[in-house]
């Protein structure tokens, strides 16, 4: 392996999100030719080409997305790869020879007890069956590849610190959408920036993500600025969410919307309806009401106004947060959160 195919290869993202099985597509139409431009005609009818990007709302929000981190890694490689130029410059030798020899004393060999450690990790998942003997030069080949890669980010780390490299590029902002804050809520009505959470109680990411969301409420800066406003997005592969929405709401008609969605979250993937009834009895409400409720199915539609919402915003995953109509989607990092809110909050030019 060629470390400088390393420097010069862009990193795979990890997953954030569960997602929906909508295809993808794309369509500059509205920047084209307005939002409010007809396109098409059917008699009377006018289709226009915001009703267009409206119909594949999330598929441009992901074409956005894609673009401003394609350009960042772009210039991520580049710096890396200047900085990496320059040492090999003054070193007078060719870059591969002189990565080789900067970092090679820093991997060393994977120990007899690393090696040993990952074959029985990946037997016990079920990724191995062969004999160790027979698999331990791979695996062997994947820790060195795996321990030169982080020598190389940290060596690139320290290069960049020495050079005081400054990132011009502006953080991305992505477009406003239009999204109604309709739902259960916390924080004052007036509240400078509303974010309307869609999220669904069978999903992992979603489950991750209460915690940041948890924490930026909590943050003396944002206090009395912040309404977070949470719709439903039980997703399609997700055959307990719909239900486990429903009881948040049949728990709202009894004062305890929120304890439920936190007790849910909590108690993923238990989800089944025996579940969500001890959840209701752990919490002491009208069990009988709450029965009734849930198995008459009276918070259906309720549900499936939130997915509709939430289709219509350009919602493809769980979990989707738009902060004053702004896209994010993942269970990001709580600095992705405070960027956006910030970005609202921040004196208008």
């Amino acid at each position: 392996m060629h470390i400088r195919h390393v420097v010069l290869g862009l990193l795979a993202s990890a997953a954030i999100a569960c997602q929906s099985t909508r295809p993808t597509q794309a369509s500059d139409t509205a920047a084209a030719s307005g939002i409010n431009a007809p396109v098409a005609r059917i008699g009377a009818e006018v289709i226009t080409a915001g009703d267009v990007d409206k119909s594949i709302r999330g598929e441009l929000n992901d074409m956005e997305q894609r673009t401003y981190d394609m350009r960042k890694a772009a210039l991520d490689q580049l710096i890396n790869q200047k900085l990496i130029e320059a040492k090999a410059k003054v070193a007078g030798k060719p870059v591969d020879e002189f990565l080789r020899v900067v970092l090679s004393p820093k991997v060393g060999e994977p120990t007899d007890e690393e090696v040993r450690a990952l074959y029985e990790r990946a037997k016990a998942a079920g990724q191995v069956k062969e004999p160790f003997d027979q698999v331990k030069p791979q695996i062997v080949q994947f820790l060195r590849r795996q321990k030169s890669e982080a020598v190389l980010a940290q060596y690139i780390d320290q290069l960049r610190a020495d050079a005081k490299v400054e990132v011009l590029l502006a953080p991305y902002l992505p477009s406003k959408v239009e999204v109604a804050a309709t739902g259960p809520s916390k924080g004052p009505d007036n509240a400078p920036v509303t974010i309307v959470e869609f999220s669904d109680f069978q999903c992992p990411y979603c489950s991750k993500a209460e915690a940041t969301v948890k924490d930026l409420l909590e943050l003396e800066k944002y206090k009395g600025k912040l309404r977070l406003v949470y719709r439903d997005y039980p997703l399609p592969n997700h055959n307990l969410a719909p239900k486990a929405a429903e009881a948040a709401h049949c728990a709202g008609d009894q004062g305890k919307y929120w304890e439920m969605h936190d007790r849910l979250f909590a108690a993923t993937p238990k989800l089944e309806i025996t579940d969500l009834k001890a959840y209701a009895r752990d919490l002491k409400l009208d069990e009988g009401r709450f029965s009734k409720c849930l198995d008459s199915g009276e918070k259906a539609k309720l549900v499936a106004d939130h997915f509709k919402a939430g289709n219509d915003a350009g919602v493809r995953g769980t979990p989707a947060f738009f902060i004053n109509g702004r896209l994010i989607s993942g269970a990001q990092k709580l600095e992705a959160f405070t960027a956006l809110v910030d970005a609202e909050l921040a004196p208008k030019k």
